[in-house]
């Protein structure tokens, strides 16, 4: 059995970018997925609360899991060790194609799969690392970190809204109702009103 496997890491993503470089690969390799597998959830989330983790346990020897790259299949050293170590243990096949990749049971897959986790973690924890020292550097030389006063999100949602809301708080319309219409906490709409000086705020 051949599976396509597809994974995005929010639903902001699609998975149509992955189906196609794997239908494209299957075309141009003379094989046919059987059966697809799509799950939208992180990589760090637990192995059993994945759809992977389901195709692990019913996977058999002589199958083949096509996935776009090694990365969809995990995001850690530890869980793509250990998904891989699976797959190896059955005699199921891991093939990637943008790392061109034919992971089996066989030393030089071993030694290929350790490889590429090892540089992936290593990679992760310096970027982790440089991020660190530059939030360091800039805490040191006294500027402030995070977002400026007032610049939330939700305050966001009134910019450019002053003239609406002066309108109908002329029209007598009570805040409360104001703060709905905008999706907005009557805290939120008050605080705008003292930041921006909209008429009526008393």
């Amino acid at each position: 059995m051949i599976y396509g496997y597809i994974r995005v890491s929010s639903d902001k993503q699609t998975t149509e970018n992955q189906r196609f470089e794997i239908e494209r690969f299957a075309k141009e390799n003379g094989i046919v997925v059987e059966k697809w597998m799509n799950e939208t959830i992180s990589a760090v989330k637990d192995l059993e609360k994945r759809k992977l983790g389901r195709l692990l346990k019913i996977l058999k020897k002589g199958d083949i899991v096509i996935a776009s790259e090694l990365s969809r299949l995990g995001r850690n050293l530890l869980q793509v060790m250990s998904i891989l170590h699976h797959c190896m243990k059955k005699d199921v096949q891991v093939w990637t194609i943008k790392d061109n990749y034919r992971l089996g049971a066989d030393i030089q897959s071993k030694v290929l799969a350790f490889a590429f986790g090892l540089s992936a973690e290593i990679e992760r924890n310096l970027i982790s690392q440089r991020t660190r020292e530059a939030l360091a550097r800039l805490k040191a030389e006294g500027k402030k970190l995070g977002r400026p006063k007032g610049s939330r999100n939700k305050f966001n949602k009134l910019t450019g809204k002053e003239k609406e809301i002066e309108k109908m708080i002329q029209d007598n319309v009570a805040k409360e109702k104001i703060a709905r219409s905008f999706h907005v906490s009557r805290r939120t709409l008050y605080n705008f009103m003292q930041n921006q000086s909209v008429s009526g705020n008393k």
